[in-house]
């Protein structure tokens, strides 16, 4: 099958090439799935970068992606839950970095696949899981949201927007910090937009009336601003910033959960979740939907599609 790989840890997007590789082995309790979208996250090229090895193994060459929407076309022994031909998605991390979802098929853990719900195109539901499963796992740890005033750095990022729209469905009043060009995004998804940037704790102030219940961090280096917001008792997350753990927050990091996807499938089919693509790619194009995830400076979700 063909797949998009990569040799050794490199810094280079370029160094990704599409080439043959052995097909998926089927183990008990697993699925082989037909790619037809797989999203694109920071993690992809982090990893690649070398940046995970003190805590995920390498196995060379390694094919990229843990995001994936599909079709089973075959099941491993004793994998009761899943048939072939079923349309299902998964947060396809493994416990090494090395076969992944950038690659024409992959097999996957039945406990990590989730059946694709109607409302999603592939490509939308390719990429759901990795960010929302994040945002989902982060919201929990922060408790009752409903009728609290909840402040998601971040938030028209691709987990920060699907985090807004979970906290609203939640009954949470929501504030995200996001550049001007994003505010109506936000405001169209239920929330109340602030620009980032110098002042930004003022700002939050005001518009909120006072400190805020809880703050949902999803791009790192805001904990001054968090403290600067929140009200005493006050809880807080973050992705991205480990620190938080020192100062009362929690530093979150998804599981892969079929459990916790089929509760975000639930969400869009209540019509409270959906997912921006801002962009899809090739198998060829990896190297480009690298450098654009890398920018910093994409609104929604960049999806493989081989």
């Amino acid at each position: 099958m063909r797949a998009a790989v990569y040799d050794d840890y490199t810094r280079d997007p370029g160094d990704v090439t599409v080439r043959e590789v052995a097909e998926p082995k089927l183990f008990p309790g697993s699925v082989l799935v037909e790619v037809k979208a797989a999203g694109v996250n920071p993690v992809d090229w982090k990893a690649m970068a070398g940046y995970l090895d003190s805590i995920i193994t390498p196995i060379f060459p390694v094919i990229p992606g843990w995001d994936v929407a599909g079709v089973v076309v075959a099941v491993g022994p004793d994998t009761p839950e899943y048939a072939v031909g079923d349309e299902v998605m998964a947060y396809a991390r493994k416990d090494m970095l090395a076969d992944g979802t950038f690659a024409e098929r992959v097999a996957v853990p039945a406990r990590s696949v989730a059946r694709k719900p109607a409302g999603l195109s592939w490509e939308q539901a390719g990429g759901l899981p990795l960010a929302g499963a994040t945002a989902l796992r982060v919201l929990d740890s922060l408790g009752d949201l409903d009728g609290a005033t909840l402040l998601v750095h971040g938030a028209a990022g691709g987990v920060g927007s699907l985090a807004v729209q979970i906290a609203v469905a939640r009954g949470a009043r929501v504030i995200g910090t996001a550049s001007e060009p994003n505010h109506e995004y936000l405001r169209s998804l239920g929330a109340e937009p602030v620009t980032y940037g110098d002042g930004v704790a003022d700002r939050i102030l005001s518009v909120a009336g006072g400190p805020v219940d809880a703050v949902a961090d999803f791009v790192g280096g805001q904990l001054d601003t968090t403290l600067a917001v929140l009200r005493d008792g006050g809880r807080h997350a973050s992705i991205a910033d480990g620190s938080v753990a020192e100062h009362g927050g929690r530093y979150i990091w998804v599981r892969p959960d079929g459990a916790e996807l089929d509760r975000l499938a639930e969400l869009v089919d209540r019509g409270q979740l959906t997912v921006e693509v801002a962009q899809t790619f090739p198998l060829e194009g990896v190297a480009d939907a690298f450098r654009a995830s890398a920018s910093g400076h994409t609104r929604g979700k960049l999806v493989i599609v081989p």
